[in-house]
């Protein structure tokens, strides 16, 4: 039996970060990014023993209207200068899991945030990005601490049912951000891509994306209502939407679904992402679609305020809102019976990898029979040819989608992903003698 309750001490703790450029400007939210910080924390304990774990920054995610107010740069900087603020924190904050560090701290670094930034109602989303590489460093110290090796008994136990089903494969969510070409669409499910992530929430006053998002979804259902797969009942393709919360009323999302049965398209939408922005309250458990809540699920208070409002199913985003915070939500679903995802924030191939532990061990999506993730750094990434270069299991089957999916060997499940594994390149920021 693993003893989940020995204090852990940091004593020594560092940060480094490097700025990876994307492919083309990566358009959501009604805003764009052309690149991702990707940021390194390294704890070291009392005991001697050190961790390393890492984060991609997504100030657009995290907060929109911040990302708005400043340089790409300046964003970025002010959360790095947050993951920099919330390691001195660690320091003086003796924990016995992840989850435990992340209860203490939270509320000082959320301070913390709102006095650098200078917004009172910054989003906690920003505060939980730059958290990311923290949480991943204190879960590998605490997993080397503990002599635990593996991603399932690295899990203290309250939430290990959560996260006890072992998938074969995960769909992958193939996503679309507003410029990319209809032809690249098509090429991708010509090689086998059968769950098509189609951003909406355009830029514009809300006609205006209602109107672009009506077009954008008839040429897409144009070019692919044809194709078949062997991965679903029917053999059609499957669709999601993610609007990020644009859509600020329930009546203009209602207009868009009327839209979708118009052109033939409504029965193949499988969820939408959080269409409405954090605050509306509307019930969603008429629009005729499953509702996934995302950005506004910031805690077990708001995931349980979303089920009042019918909302169907959770994102999970251990790489944007930290493990942690995942595994919380996670045991609330399982408890409730509530479906889960796991969404991509254009992270690095490591970060895949943590990704795909928690998507593989969630029970199976409904109607799809297998998890359920998005990842999209290959098409967006310029040196993600080099990225996979740093991470340990860059070789690995599992690493690759291959006919839309994640086929998950025995090995995938006996090396955790390969997340156990350092990474040389990014150990070696930290040897700077």
């Amino acid at each position: 039996m693993t003893d989940h309750t020995t204090t852990i001490q940091v004593v020594q703790t560092d940060s480094y970060f490097e700025r990876e450029k994307l492919i083309r400007p990566f358009g959501f939210k009604g805003g764009y990014l052309t690149e991702l910080w990707q940021t390194v924390a390294q704890m070291e304990a009392a005991s001697g023993k050190s961790a390393v774990g890492l984060a991609t920054q997504s100030v657009l995610y995290g907060d929109a209207d911040l990302f708005a107010a400043h340089t790409e740069s300046g964003g970025n900087a002010l959360m790095y200068a947050l993951t920099d603020k919330a390691l001195q924190l660690v320091k003086k904050t003796p924990f016995s899991t992840p989850v435990d560090l992340l209860d203490k701290i939270l509320p000082s670094v959320m301070a913390a945030g709102k006095i650098m930034t200078g917004k009172q109602d910054l989003n906690p989303n920003f505060i939980y990005n730059a958290l990311v590489s923290l949480d991943n460093a204190a879960w590998l110290l605490y997993a080397a601490e503990r002599q635990l090796q593996d991603f399932e008994t690295m899990l203290p136990q309250p939430y290990q049912q959560a996260l006890s089903y072992r998938n074969d494969k995960i769909a992958v969510m193939y996503q679309v951000p507003y410029g990319m070409p209809v032809e690249e669409i098509r090429q991708a499910a010509q090689q086998g891509y059968f769950v098509i992530k189609i951003k909406t929430g355009q830029p514009g006053t809300q006609p205006e994306m209602l109107q672009k998002d009506m077009d954008r979804l008839t040429e897409i259902h144009r070019a692919l209502q044809d194709m078949r797969t062997p991965q679903t009942q029917d053999g059609k393709l499957f669709y999601t939407l993610d609007a990020n919360g644009r859509y600020e009323k329930k009546e203009t999302l209602l207009r868009f679904l009327d839209h979708a049965k118009k052109i033939g398209a409504m029965n193949q939408l499988l969820l939408a992402e959080e269409p409405f922005p954090e605050e509306n309250e509307e019930s969603v458990a008429d629009v005729g679609i499953r509702v996934a809540g995302d950005e506004s699920i910031t805690d077990e208070k708001a995931a349980l305020r979303r089920l009042e409002q019918g909302y169907s199913a959770f994102v999970l985003k251990g790489i944007a809102k930290t493990l942690s915070l995942s595994l919380k939500i996670a045991r609330l679903a399982h408890e409730r019976n509530v479906p889960c995802l796991c969404a991509d924030l254009t992270v690095n191939p490591i970060l895949v990898n943590w990704h795909q532990n928690l998507a593989a061990r969630l029970p199976p999506f409904p109607g799809l029979g297998m998890g359920m993730m998005e990842t999209n750094g290959d098409m967006n990434y310029r040196n993600w040819p080099t990225m996979i270069q740093y991470n340990p299991a860059g070789d690995a089957s599992w690493m690759r989608a291959s006919k839309g999916v994640f086929d998950l060997q025995q090995d995938f499940y006996q090396r955790s992903g390969g997340i156990f594994e350092p990474s040389a390149h990014y150990q070696a920021m930290f040897n700077r003698s």
